[in-house]
């Protein structure tokens, strides 16, 4: 015998605990997509940390990496190895390795002779550099003119551009004296002053130079070192582009020690030499290394432009530091130091 309304009350209470275990699934989906959320975030997070503090790690190494060199050029060519080569340096060296507990760095020792002076540059090179940058030979006249008239006495054709900037300003029309006095240039952009990125044939992106890699206020007009020119730069003196190509890879493989190796590539080269004069830039290229010995992916650089003092009245510090770069573009970021490593100025 059934009690009235039992039935009810029995699908009452089915219905009561079949929404209870309803609401509970969706807690547990609700909770369960915050967990993966939060996870997400705390890794992506974690990652992030990682790589700035990684970025740091080689940021360092790449800034000691250049202090050392610069010590290395203070105790100059006095010490020697027992084979007679140089223990830290010796003029004319191209480039310095070394090696960290934490990774590897390659120091390039650049002559401002292998860069154009800006203040004595005629402007049809000025030109031909600047259209070996950006690729638009039109624009690159332009610039040419504009840096000319820049560093020009008197009065100029561009005066009337400046003045009608927000804010104004004129032009000094005297000698350039910091490569960065480019920035306020007419047509001079960030992006064709310190460079932009390209592609490689796999898609990955690289920095590529830009002006400041090709002119200085302390450069030559030839003969340029062969060894550390900008690729720009060597395509306005008229290198072919499979000329450029070959002689980049052979600086990756090891620097030019005479100027017959270079015409063994089929490259004619009237305007290049090895070597350069006091003044250098000294470009660091560090490079972390992975538990398991092998290169890691981040790279930092760093720049200093020093001036190679008369050891016989400067005998305590022959070498001063003229500017310093926190970054500094170099094609060594490119391929792993590994692959540039050997003894000091190989």
């Amino acid at each position: 015998m059934s009690i009235p309304g039992s039935a009810g009350r029995r699908r009452s209470k089915a219905g009561e605990r079949g929404g209870a275990l309803l609401a509970v699934l969706w807690i547990s989906a609700a909770l369960t997509a915050i967990a993966f959320s939060v996870s997400a975030t705390v890794r992506s997070e974690t990652e992030r940390a990682g790589n700035s503090t990684d970025g740091l790690r080689a940021a360092y190494l790449a800034s000691g990496s250049v202090e050392r060199a610069i010590q290395w050029m203070c105790w100059g060519p006095q010490y020697r190895q027992p084979d007679g080569k140089p223990l830290f340096y010796e003029w004319k060296m191209p480039r310095l390795a070394m090696s960290f507990p934490t990774g590897d760095a390659v120091v390039e020792m650049i002559p401002e002779s292998a860069k154009m002076n800006i203040n004595q540059a005629p402007a049809e090179d000025i030109a031909r550099v600047i259209a070996a940058i950006s690729g638009d030979a039109g624009q690159a006249q332009q610039i040419a003119a504009a840096i000319v008239d820049w560093r020009g006495g008197g009065s100029g054709p561009f005066d009337a551009l400046y003045a009608a900037l927000d804010p104004t300003f004129q032009a000094r029309h005297s000698s350039i004296q910091e490569i960065e006095e480019l920035l306020d240039v007419q047509g001079v952009t960030p992006e064709l002053f310190y460079g932009n990125y390209v592609a490689d044939a796999q898609g990955r992106l690289y920095a590529s130079g830009g002006l400041r890699d090709c002119f200085s206020v302390w450069g030559s007009l030839g003969p340029f070192d062969v060894n550390t020119a900008a690729p720009a730069l060597l395509l306005a003196l008229g290198v072919p582009a499979d000329g450029v190509a070959a002689i980049m890879r052979q600086r990756q493989i090891a620097p030019f020690t005479k100027m017959t190796d270079v015409s063994a590539l089929g490259v004619s080269a009237p305007r290049l030499a090895i070597g350069g004069n006091v003044i250098w830039t000294l470009r660091g290229v560090a490079r972390l290394r992975r538990p398991d010995g092998s290169p890691s992916e981040v790279v930092r650089s760093a720049a200093a432009v020093v001036k190679i003092l008369d050891p016989m009245y400067y005998p305590g510090n022959p070498v001063h530091v003229i500017r310093w770069y926190d970054d500094a573009w170099s094609e060594n970021e490119i391929a792993p130091p590994a692959a540039l490593m050997g003894a000091p100025g190989q």
